[in-house]
């Protein structure tokens, strides 16, 4: 299996939409239809534009078949250190379990290393249990216990 990874275009906000609409919590909260609502441009042209984010897409062939957002932090804990935020992963329903999403994320893991990061954060619902332990897989602690304040 060749797969290519790189930057998001806009021409790719759609199938990212379907990606992130592809499992039973996506469903609820995105809004995969033709056209897609404007906000997911909007979304992606700030995101885009912050030097800080980078929206990337895994491809075989033709076809995106998984997609993650990864984003950097600088702070002031650890001497002004810079850590690595992943989210929004998601590998296409056909491609789950055929380690798309291993080297998506061992991808991800090296760019932040070589942009400078000295730690890699990330999240997952935890009406995910097989996230979480793939996430453990690759070497991810649950070190910390993550709260959301929704502001709806």
């Amino acid at each position: 299996m060749t797969m290519n990874i790189r930057l998001a275009t806009r021409e790719d906000v759609s199938e990212i939409v379907r990606l992130l609409a592809d499992d039973d919590l996506g469903k609820k909260r995105e809004q995969y239809e033709d056209p897609l609502p404007k906000a997911y441009y909007s979304a992606f042209e700030a995101i885009d534009s912050d030097r800080n984010n980078l929206l990337i897409v895994a491809e075989i062939g033709d076809n995106i078949v998984g997609c993650l957002q990864l984003t950097y932090i600088t702070y002031l804990t650890y001497q002004g250190g810079k850590r690595a935020l992943i989210e929004g992963v998601r590998i296409d329903s056909k491609y789950r379990g055929k380690g798309v999403g291993k080297i998506m994320l061992n991808w991800a893991i090296a760019k932040s290393k070589e942009d400078g990061c000295h730690l890699v954060q990330l999240t997952t619902d935890k009406k995910r249990p097989e996230a979480l332990e793939f996430y453990k897989q690759l070497g991810f602690v649950p070190s910390h216990e993550g709260l959301k304040l929704f502001l709806e």
